[in-house]
This record gives C-alpha cells, structure tokens and sequence, in this order.
C-alpha cells in the first residue's frame, strides 16, 4: 500500500503542476493539456480504489490511519477535478465571445433606394448584454458546481466520520443510546446537505429563467 501511496500522490503533485500550464497554453495545444489532466485524474481515481481496498486489509492499529490518509488524497483529487471543470467552463465562454465578435464584425449590410441607417450602435449594446449574460451564468455554473461539489465532500465527510464514530464506539463500548442519537444525527444532516442541494437548484433555475 505505502508503494502506491506515494505514487499516487506524486501523481497529484504532477496533475497540479499541468493545473499551472493551462491559462498559459494557447489555443492549439490548451486542449491537448486538458486531455492529459483529465486522463492523469482518470488514473488517480483508479489508483484511489485500490488504495480504499488495501486500507481495510491494513491491521487494525493501522486502518484508521491508513483510511485518513487515503481521504486526503481523494479531497486534493476532487479539488482538481473542479478546477478542471472551472476552467473549461470559462474557456468555453471566452471561445463564445470571440465568435460572436468575429460573426458581428463579418457581417455585411446592403443598401436599398431609400435611406439606409445601420443600428450598430443597438447590435453592440445586444452583444455587450449577452456577453454580460453569458459571464452571468459562467460564474454562476461555476459556482454552483463548487457548492454542489462542496456538499458531495462534506456528505463524504459526514459519511466517514460516520463510521469512524462508529469504529471508536464499538471500540470504546459506548452504549445504544448514544449510537442512536449519532445516527439520528447523521441522519438529520443527510436531509440538510438534499435540502441544500435543491435550494442550489431552485435558485440557478430562478436566475437562469430570468437572466435569459
């Protein structure tokens, strides 16, 4: 296990340093760069697994420390794959922005007998508001993503901590009353991550009903 440990992690100090190359690489070759991050995060998760199951077959003296180190990496792995996704998110926007100015400046306007006025000064205030709208809701995704991704980690917080509980109470003796009332716990702070999760929800739908 220490053996693919370490080369996990180096592999995540790896897929960070590529995290550095993205906002300087250009249009040619950024997406060959996401191409490698994500097929290195592929890789990682894979890794992940395997580390999952060759940590509950560590001695007992060593399986909680095992597991805790084992969550580190899966919280940095999930921090890279959301920056991952920020990032393709705002490329895609700007890509959207300079084809929407190239199409605006390729346009032609042809006359006719009468007097002709050409509403450019209307086309870039349209174009300047739906730029605005489309940043809007980048920033919006972008940070919705975060706190959907946030709730994941604190439910896979909450879950292993869960156990972790239970662990030490089995260990511990602790009597039935008090692992009910954990579990109740847990059980109450499940339906508080869904209920934040829906009012994420109803509120992007909200600003997307009346941004667009």
């Amino acid at each position: 296990m220490e053996t693919l440990y370490h080369q996990t992690n180096k592999q995540i100090q790896e897929v960070q340093s590529y995290m550095g190359h993205l906002e300087t690489s250009d249009k040619q070759s950024v997406h060959l760069v996401e191409n490698e991050i994500q097929a290195r995060l592929d890789k990682i998760f894979s890794n992940l697994e395997r580390l999952e199951i060759l940590s509950s077959k560590e001695p007992p003296n060593k399986r909680q420390n095992a597991k805790l180190r084992v969550d580190q990496l899966k919280y940095d792995v999930q921090h890279l794959q959301t920056a991952l996704r920020n990032f393709q998110h705002r490329r895609y926007a700007r890509e959207q922005q300079e084809k929407q100015r190239e199409e605006l400046l390729a346009r032609t306007f042809t006359t006719n007998d009468s007097d002709t006025t050409i509403p450019i000064d209307e086309t870039l205030q349209f174009n300047d508001s739906l730029q605005n709208a489309h940043r809007g809701m980048d920033d919006l995704i972008g940070s919705g993503t975060s706190i959907l991704q946030g709730l994941r980690d604190q439910r896979m917080t909450l879950k292993d901590t869960h156990k972790k509980i239970l662990d030490v109470a089995n260990m511990l003796g602790l009597s039935n009353t008090v692992m009910r009332l954990i579990e109740k716990r847990a059980f109450q702070d499940k339906y508080f991550m869904i209920g934040g999760m829906l009012l994420t929800c109803v509120i992007m739908f909200l600003v997307v009903q009346y941004l667009t």
